[in-house]
């Protein structure tokens, strides 16, 4: 080891750790030579003492239970219905191991750590708010799967676009990975797009800074990675807030994506019961819409038949693991 890498030399002695964690734990000060901080670039002699303080890895976080504020709908044995809201991650990965729906549902119902995903069956994203769906059991789990891939659950969102598009309409526009940005979803002709298809309909209308806006109800037919926020600027009228989508210089009017999951509908899994559950907008966005001149449309229940809900008839579709709202991996454990 005379005249060694000082990052080279613990790679070899303890090579059961990755060198970028290596590298990471030399960086933060947790291997010292002689008692002082060194950099993986300093070269050892064989005669100093060396000391590595392991650290847990970020994932090792992933499943521990947190005490997260949670917003429960609907709680039985077998599923919680949640309102998440925005800014919320709903599980661990890289960048957020922890401060996730999942730790928060882990302190919330202990027993699930023995269900895969502690229950999760589908995903929002961190900054859309509204309403989702987990399995308290393997079993209410598994069922609760199966209607997602039978496209049987109901989902309605709203969301707040910039632009006035026509009442209704149905957007049929493949979608895949972007090539100028990995991390954006876009629509496209490629050969690896996969199907996609928005129901909307206008139900408000009114301006910010002299800036039209409209009030949409969103359907999805399938369930893409940003789906509704991609097809709806694939139309020219991209989501209030929606840095990634929209226009940069407009994103000053609002801190997130205005888009949220209302409504959410299920046959529950124990008792076969039809199950429908509603919330308000979230405070934030009530606020855009008042400032919008938006009023916010009764519901049927409230207004007296005020307004028809879309329905449609979803099918067998096609399904892809990466996408974020309506896509589910079962995995089977033996606990």
């Amino acid at each position: 080891m005379c005249g060694q890498r000082l990052d080279k030399m613990i790679a070899g002695l303890i090579p059961q750790f990755s060198r970028a964690r290596l590298a990471m734990w030399i960086e933060d000060g947790h291997v010292t030579v002689d008692g002082k901080k060194a950099r993986g670039k300093d070269t050892v002699y064989g005669d100093e003492t060396v000391v590595v303080v392991p650290q847990p890895a970020p994932e090792d976080a992933a499943y521990t239970a947190e005490d997260i504020p949670l917003d429960i709908v609907f709680e039985d044995e077998h599923i919680i219905v949640v309102n998440k809201p925005a800014g919320l991650v709903v599980h661990p990965g890289s960048g957020n191991w922890n401060g996730t729906l999942l730790n928060g549902l882990l302190h919330h119902c202990p027993q699930l750590l023995t269900v895969p995903r502690a229950g999760i069956v589908h995903r929002l994203d961190k900054d859309t708010s509204g309403l989702m769906v987990v399995g308290k059991t393997l079993a209410a789990q598994t069922d609760l799967v199966r209607q997602l891939q039978a496209r049987t659950v109901k989902r309605e969102y709203y969301a707040l676009v910039w632009g006035t598009p026509h009442l209704s309409g149905t957007i049929n526009a493949p979608m895949a990975r972007s090539q100028k940005d990995r991390v954006k979803m876009a629509v496209s002709a490629s050969l690896t797009a996969k199907p996609a298809i928005t129901h909307y309909e206008r139900i408000g209308q009114g301006e910010i800074e002299r800036r039209p806006v409209s009030l949409v109800r969103c359907h999805l037919e399938t369930g893409r990675t940003h789906q509704i926020r991609v097809h709806m600027q694939h139309l020219g009228f991209p989501l209030v807030g929606d840095t990634v989508y929209g226009k940069q210089h407009l994103a000053q009017f609002f801190h997130r994506q205005a888009l949220q999951a209302r409504r959410l509908g299920l046959v529950h899994p124990a008792t076969g019961e039809q199950m429908e559950w509603t919330v308000e907008l979230a405070d934030d966005l009530l606020a855009l819409l008042e400032r919008a001149g938006v009023e916010e449309p009764l519901d049927e229940e409230e207004g007296g038949g005020a307004r028809q809900r879309m329905e449609f008839d979803y099918g067998d579709m096609d399904d892809e693991d990466d996408d974020d709202d309506h896509d589910v991996t079962l995995i089977y454990t033996d606990r």
